[in-house]
């Protein structure tokens, strides 16, 4: 073997469909593009949600509500599932860090601590956030709060 006559793999180069090169290849005339309309033409360019100049559908369809750039969007945490965590882990201080670690929240994630469910362990939590129910709990157990 040597460079004279090494070929590529069966069926890994496929010639090239020649467009538009008279009748006799079979493609010309209207060069695959059927007939008239702009398509058909040169310089065609598709508008992203033309319809062929019926009325499009973002057009149709009404307007609905309206989205706040400026909201501020926290992972929801209940106080019993932070009782579970301390429970299972045997965990004190319970932060940001923690509940990554447990799959709870991720690093990029603001956490809210809401007042659902019960808590028994006395704990200390750090978070972004928490709901009055949750620190009234956390707090007439003796546990503290402390907003980062």
């Amino acid at each position: 073997m040597n460079l004279s006559n090494l070929k590529p793999a069966k069926g890994s180069v496929k010639n090239k469909k020649r467009i538009g090169r008279g009748q006799g290849s079979g493609r010309g005339g209207t060069s695959t593009k059927g007939h008239k309309g702009a398509k058909s033409r040169s310089g065609y360019k598709s508008n992203p949600g033309f319809e062929g100049g019926q009325m499009p559908l973002q057009r149709t369809t009404p307007k609905f509500g309206f989205k706040n750039r400026n909201r501020v969007e926290f992972k929801a945490i209940n106080v019993g599932t932070l009782q579970l965590l301390a429970e299972k882990k045997k965990i004190k201080t319970i932060d940001i860090e923690v509940l990554c670690d447990n799959g709870l929240a991720s690093n990029k994630d603001l956490v809210k601590i809401l007042g659902n469910g019960d808590i028994k362990d006395k704990i200390t939590v750090k978070a972004h956030a928490f709901s009055k129910t949750a620190i009234e709990k956390i707090e007439a157990i003796g546990g503290t709060t402390e907003k980062i």
